[in-house]
């Protein structure tokens, strides 16, 4: 959940004018529902450990996706039953990643974010109020009490694990970060790859392509147990390996 801009080149389709008006209505509508849903979300979030939060952050998600049109293919939802909390491991390439992921995946899930989202009016406090897992790189034991609490309180953890958004509508290179609480949390990792979303509102847009279609994969869990804290290279290889394995440049 990173606004860090990438050095890559913008990939913007292109459009035409109907569509492009579309867009321009999707957006501002999208701003309106934020306002609309965000202050309810704010004070949701300081009840039931985030908990009354979700259903409200859900719909705001679903105001959105449905509003620009995006078709969500979800595949290897078979690969979270019985499992319990895990950490879901992504690429990320758009907004749309996080409200597809709200919206699609099972249970309740929560996503890790750099501090510096708190700086956002609103929303930042919403994110940490509800129970996502804001880092501080220099405080990184308290990350690790933060996402007990957050796996205690029945809540998964998504992690886009390149660090930002990538417009070149590749995968990067993952960080341990994602690893590194698994292994200290000792919870099984779920890779995710998501195809599609950087067409529909890459990093410097000012609208959104609506009317498109994108492409969620779970891949199979894997297990953390006896792993230590010097395993989480190893770990990270495997999950970005994985999401490469499944990710398409064609949606």
């Amino acid at each position: 959940m990173d606004e860090n801009a990438s050095a890559t080149e913008l990939v913007i389709p292109k459009i035409g004018p109907m569509r492009w008006l579309w867009g321009v209505a999707a957006t501002i509508l999208s701003l309106i529902y934020t306002v609309i849903f965000s202050i309810p979300s704010a004070l949701a979030s300081f009840f039931d450990n985030g908990h009354a939060a979700t259903p409200i952050i859900r719909a705001w998600s679903w105001c959105i996706i449905h509003t620009c049109g995006i078709r969500i293919e979800m595949e290897g939802l078979e690969n979270l039953r019985g499992i319990g909390p895990c950490v879901i491991v992504s690429n990320h390439q758009s907004l749309f990643d996080i409200l597809a992921s709200i919206l699609k995946l099972p249970g309740e899930v929560r996503f890790v974010a750099k501090k510096e989202i708190l700086k956002l009016p609103i929303l930042g406090f919403i994110l940490h109020k509800s129970e996502n897992i804001v880092i501080d790189r220099e405080a990184g034991g308290k990350a690790i009490r933060r996402a007990r609490d957050v796996v205690r309180h029945g809540y998964s953890i998504c992690v886009f694990a390149e660090g930002h958004r990538y417009n070149d509508n590749q995968v990067h290179e993952f960080s341990d970060g994602a690893a590194w609480l698994a292994i200290m949390n000792k919870l099984p990792c779920v890779p995710m790859a998501i195809s599609g979303t950087v067409a529909m509102m890459p990093r410097g847009a000012k609208f959104v392509v609506p009317g498109r279609r994108m492409r969620m994969k779970l891949g199979a869990p894997i297990p953390t147990a006896g792993l230590r804290s010097a395993d989480r290279a190893e770990l990270t290889r495997q999950l970005e390996a994985a999401v490469r394995a499944t990710f398409t440049t064609e949606v």
